[in-house]
């Protein structure tokens, strides 16, 4: 077999189980979006039996021989060629799976659909004790994953590794610790502070307003709509089935003008990174966002850096005001960003503030850590939760519904692995926007004059092109100039919310 026939062979495997992959991913997508409730027992089905099918490939005799046969072709290639990555990545999740039983990974997506579906019926009543079976279920499962990594130093470790490979708890626990020690005096100075008004965001917007408020906005960013769509849900995601399939979703709170807007600009965020991934890359691991926490990046760089900027809303505000001219046309520029950037602590963590948004994050690794080392039950998990909002934000959940049942993560996926992106992402995207600026200094004139092609041809070209080609920590220096650290974050909010809030934070 030639180099070539060698290359192609394990392509072909590849792009087969990445079908199997999206295909799950459709059903996934459609449970959230349309599926009516008597659909929940088959759609179990089918997720496992898909999960089980595509896990049966990446496992198999054939997978392996053609990564070999591949790893052989590719040799004399460079080191960062994107074949000799190609066959890294096949390698890495070959050896993965290998570890995990077929009949696991099925149990684990038969189980989880069911888990998503209950949790979806019981949030709106806050019924906890409708959920804490599935939330029993799921946490053993999670244990029972681990175990198949009896090398792992933590059970959250293999989770950690999958979605962010670098990580594991004992590295995050000293990260966290950091940015923990320079967030907390932060939050107590802007905490003594008069918070600016923010009652006019909290006027009635009518949805189908809101929708296309946001929809014209995501679109001006650079969101192809040839390759996407927009619908509701309960927990606002992005989902891609292929480079030219790339969908987000959102949720509307007729109440809050913030709730949709912010969230289709931040799932637009993550889309967008997946429509500018090389197209020769789709299909494969390579055609694919590198981690959560690179991901995360790019969703919190439009959503903070640049969509609760005063040069953005330059340009948004007017759109906004012909959108809600009784809502908005006494609101000036300086209130609005004013409103947009009030640091308050709250219970709900997709509308955190810039500020207090990581203290939340802390809190669910805390917690699912101390679940899976067995010091903490599910049964005593919302008093844990409660007690802790308590503690780090001076507030305290009235109910499960907007305490311990307000994300979707632990009831449709594994406890552990995953939260960690969220703050990863924010350091980032602030490590972003200091290379931006210096390379790109009028940036935010471009911005202000509603011209985003420069910004996201800076961020396609940096970031989103290469898919998975590096690894997450060479992709940070190489967009950055820098390893991943929280000073570029401090330094930001410093400077931003210093100059909001008229007082000197930290070293600004």
């Amino acid at each position: 077999m030639s180099a070539h026939e060698a290359l192609e062979a394990l392509r072909e495997h590849l792009r087969t189980v990445q079908d199997l992959d999206a295909a799950a991913a459709v059903l996934d997508w459609d449970q959230a979006t349309y599926m009516p409730p008597g659909g929940a027992a088959a759609r179990a089905r089918q997720m496992a039996t898909l999960g089980r099918l595509a896990h049966e490939m990446r496992v198999s005799t054939r997978a392996g021989e053609r990564i070999d046969a591949a790893a052989r072709a590719v040799e004399s290639l460079p080191e960062d060629h994107p074949d000799r990555a190609l066959v890294r990545l096949a390698r890495r999740e070959y050896e993965r799976a290998r570890r995990v039983p077929s009949d696991l990974v099925a149990e684990i997506r038969r189980h989880t659909a069911a888990s998503y579906v209950a949790w979806t019926e019981a949030r709106p009543r806050g019924d906890f004790a409708a959920v804490r079976p599935y939330l029993e279920r799921t946490l053993e499962l999670s244990l029972r994953y681990a175990d198949c990594f009896p090398d792992r130093s933590h059970p959250a470790d293999p989770a950690i590794d999958e979605n962010d490979p670098g990580y594991d708890v004992a590295s995050l626990r000293g990260l966290f610790a950091a940015l923990r020690e320079r967030l907390v005096p932060i939050v107590a100075t802007l905490a003594r502070r008069p918070p600016p008004d923010d009652g006019f965001l909290r006027r009635f917007y009518p949805r189908a307003a809101q929708l296309d408020l946001a929809r014209h906005v995501v679109g001006a960013l650079g969101y192809d709509w040839n390759r996407g769509r927009c619908d509701l849900t309960h927990h606002p995601f992005m989902t891609r089935f292929s480079v030219g399939d790339v969908r987000i979703t959102t949720r509307v709170d007729e109440n809050d003008l913030r709730s949709c807007f912010f969230a289709c600009v931040h799932e637009c965020g993550h889309a967008l990174y997946e429509q500018g991934i090389a197209p020769d890359y789709d299909g494969l691991p390579l055609g694919l966002g590198v981690s959560a926490g690179v991901h995360e990046s790019q969703s919190r760089f439009w959503e903070n850096q640049i969509a609760r900027d005063e040069a953005f809303w330059r340009w948004c505000l007017p759109l906004a005001r012909d959108a809600f001219p009784a809502q908005l046309s006494d609101v000036s520029l300086e209130a609005l960003v004013r409103a947009v950037n009030r640091v308050e602590p709250g219970l709900i963590r997709v509308q955190a503030d810039e500020v207090t948004y990581n203290l939340h994050v802390l809190i669910r690794f805390d917690l699912e850590c101390a679940m899976l080392e067995g010091r903490l039950r599910v049964a005593d998990l919302p008093d844990a939760w409660d007690e802790r909002y308590e503690r780090d934000l001076g507030i305290r959940p009235p109910g499960p519904r907007d305490g311990v049942m307000q994300d979707v993560h632990w009831y449709g996926g594994l406890i552990g692995g995953y939260f960690q992106g969220y703050t990863l992402g924010n350091l980032l995207a602030a490590q972003l926007r200091e290379a931006l600026e210096r390379e790109q200094p009028g940036w935010r004139e471009a911005v202000g004059a509603g011209s985003f092609g420069g910004l996201l041809g800076w961020l396609r070209e940096r970031v989103h092109v290469h898919g998975s080609r590096y690894e997450p920590a060479e992709l940070v220096v190489r967009a950055t100039g820098a390893p991943l650290s929280v000073e570029p974050f401090v330094r930001y909010l410093e400077r931003k919310y210093g100059s909001l809030y008229g007082v000197a934070l930290g070293s600004a």
